[in-house]
């Protein structure tokens, strides 16, 4: 992991309200990120403050990447930067289900900044907002070119109620 992200606490935990700056740009790989989303020598920025608090540390900032998805419409590969928020506690003995544990006298941050990166990836990204995706019939990307199956076939799950409804309408 990397060295930047290990903080010593022993300044940190002598008293309530110190504060340290935690900036650092470490590769993908070097946080353990292990996705094909994210490439192994892709910088990840990384900027934080560590503030200690009665019982625990405050970590709080931000993480940020650059991801290769493909858009969920049209299957377009798509890069995106990634940023996420990051507010987390750390705690010697952990008083809810949220607090992370706090174990020796460092914090190794590349576990949490693995979590926030990865869970910042978009689920259905899209290449543009009106992305018209492709034809569900023949497979043409729709926003670049025209389908030519004409309308789709109706779903035969329907055909009850467009009987129930008497005139096909």
């Amino acid at each position: 992991m990397a060295a930047p992200l290990v903080v010593n606490l022993v300044e940190l935990t002598r008293r309530a309200g110190v504060q340290k700056d935690v900036s650092a740009e470490p590769c993908a790989s070097e946080v353990g990120i292990d996705d094909p989303r994210v490439a192994a020598d892709r910088p990840v920025s990384v900027s934080l403050v560590l503030e200690s608090a009665e019982g625990g540390i405050v970590v709080r900032g931000s993480v940020a990447c650059r991801v290769d998805v493909e858009c969920s419409r049209c299957l377009r590969p798509v890069s995106r930067e990634v940023e996420s928020e990051v507010d987390e506690v750390y705690q010697r003995v952990p008083e809810s289900a949220d607090a992370l544990p706090l174990v020796g006298e460092q914090l190794d941050l590349a576990p949490m900044v693995r979590e926030v990166v990865l869970l910042g990836v978009p689920p259905m990204p899209l290449c543009r907002p009106d992305c018209p995706g492709l034809c569900l019939g023949c497979g043409a990307d729709l926003a670049s070119e025209p389908c030519s199956c004409g309308e789709p076939p109706a779903d035969p799950r329907w055909s009850v109620l467009e009987e129930w409804r008497g005139d096909g309408q």
